[in-house]
């Protein structure tokens, strides 16, 4: 057996997938978050590099993390990020979805922590809703009205199923969607 190895196409390069973040204007006043932050894993080690050297640019340089220990199974005391280092801290008092960025030039950022396994779709109205520019909704607010969300759009898609298996649809002799009205819109019959 011949193997061909083509020498001509470029290797795979490992790029570091863009940090899922969604701030709120700095000029807008204070609410419950400074936005929102949507991790791809539960690493804290991993996944603050990004996020802070993201936010370096941003905000300024961030020394100090805490967070709660209830959503990240390993929490380093230190972590490198773009030549300085980030001390990570925790607390169970603080909300388990909640992460706070501090610097020491330039303050205090509080952001929303979205569980990296959301859909997509919730991700994006989740990090919608916590940059809102001065909203007093909370952690548990964000995350209770999302679910109920979630719940509305799994019933309207069962509805519909439900719907469209007991006839809804026009159907062909042959049990198939014709993708047509079942009676014959008016001028549009043969005589």
């Amino acid at each position: 057996m011949t193997t061909t190895l083509d020498r001509t196409m470029p290797r795979e390069i490992d790029v570091e997938p863009p940090t899922r973040l969604s701030l709120t204007p700095r000029t807008t006043p204070d609410g419950q978050f400074d936005g929102a932050w949507w991790p791809y894993s539960r690493e804290l080690e991993a996944e603050l590099p990004p996020l802070a050297a993201a936010l370096d640019k941003a905000w300024g340089r961030i020394t100090r993390v805490t967070v709660n220990p209830t959503r990240w199974p390993v929490i380093p005391r230190k972590v490198p990020v773009a030549g300085h280092t980030v001390h990570v801290g925790w607390f169970t008092e603080q909300h388990p979805d909640k992460l706070i960025l501090l610097s020491y030039t330039v303050g205090r950022w509080d952001l929303l922590v979205i569980p990296p396994e959301t859909e997509p779709a919730a991700a994006a109205r989740l990090m919608a809703a916590a940059a809102i520019p001065g909203s007093i909704l909370t952690a548990d607010a964000l995350m209770a009205d999302e679910a109920v969300i979630e719940r509305r759009i799994r019933d309207t898609l069962r509805r519909e199923a439900a719907w469209e298996n007991d006839g809804g649809a026009c159907m062909s002799p042959f049990g198939t969607p014709m993708g047509r009205p079942a009676h014959p819109l008016p001028g549009n019959t043969r005589r």
